[in-house]
């Protein structure tokens, strides 16, 4: 069976924010702890024994301390169940959590050559020694399974596919190192358990829902689904930023063609929200934005939250 634990929900930056006294950010730090999350990522495993990640973020070490299945075995002086990371962009919350990892356990990093050259561009990667973690490109539209530390199968197959979006922002108006052609920066993943057939996708990030995307998910058993912002322009109106969703190449939750409306009536079983910034009304319970979205069938998961598929 297809075994998942959400490491973190949240956007970049996390909740609360280390700089920022939002009205979530302000609970969240004083009277409702429960309103704390580290930056988005999920753990998946087919056999609740070896582990791959899906985006390492910047909060990966809390993350790890906190879900006992990722502990090393007990009696090990070295040991992680950690198999491998598979990363679906480039963005810091993606892939910073990779510097947490540098001392000396063999897994593998799974990407797209797009962000491979994003890492092999910054030498602070280097401090990951290929002799003991590989980099594995993937290709979009092509299937893989991800492998164990000794080289067998692990029982996961997953296609990567491309999602409307960006590249990474600390990318803006420079070369990119793995070319400007779009292709590649911004991933959906399909996650299917070989010996039994059932899947989820995982969408850390989509500017919008297109036709494809809508077939794609059609049925699906499991989302996890960009909740960033509930409004395009939910960080100007809150004095917190310049940016709409779209600039920074994310959908909002509500609105016309906004998640919500765009993922209704497709028949899909359990829908989570992930990836959510601090300035999101939607996280805090006793809010309208949450009513409507729980009404809708959403969810806005905790840390530590684990499903079974």
């Amino acid at each position: 069976m297809l075994r998942v634990v959400v490491l973190g929900a949240a956007a970049g930056g996390g909740v609360p924010q280390w700089n920022c006294g939002c009205p979530v950010c302000l609970k969240a730090r004083t009277d409702h702890p429960e309103l704390r999350s580290t930056q988005a990522s999920i753990a998946i495993s087919a056999d609740g024994e070896h582990w791959f990640l899906i985006n390492a973020s910047p909060d990966l070490r809390q993350q790890v301390i906190a879900t006992p299945q990722l502990h090393p075995k007990a009696g090990e002086l070295r040991h992680s169940p950690i198999s491998g990371v598979i990363l679906t962009n480039g963005e810091v919350d993606a892939v910073a959590g990779l510097l947490s990892m540098r001392e000396g356990w063999p897994f593998t990093v799974y990407a797209h050559t797009k962000v491979l050259s994003i890492l092999r561009d910054n030498s602070i990667f280097n401090v990951l020694n290929e002799k003991n973690v590989l980099r594995q490109p993937i290709e979009v539209d092509r299937t893989f399974e991800p492998t164990l530390p000794d080289g067998s199968p692990s029982g996961i197959e997953i296609l990567p596919f491309a999602v409307p979006g960006k590249g990474a922002w600390y990318l803006e108006g420079k070369v990119h190192p793995g070319g400007d052609d779009g292709a590649g920066d911004t991933l959906g993943l399909r996650v299917t358990d070989r010996a039994t057939g059932k899947y989820l996708y995982f969408l850390a990030a989509c500017a919008r829902v297109t036709d494809d995307l809508k077939s794609r998910l059609t049925g699906a058993s499991l989302i996890f689904f960009d909740g960033t912002v509930w409004r395009d322009d939910e960080l100007i109106a809150a004095g917190l930023g310049n940016k709409t969703g779209q600039g920074m190449g994310h959908i909002a939750m509500s609105g016309d063609g906004g998640v919500i409306e765009a993922l209704a009536n497709l028949g899909i079983g359990q829908k989570i929200f992930l990836h959510i910034n601090n300035s999101n009304p939607a996280l805090l319970p006793d809010s309208a934005e949450r009513e409507i979205a729980e009404r809708a069938g959403w969810q806005i998961p905790a840390d530590g939250t684990e499903i079974t598929l």
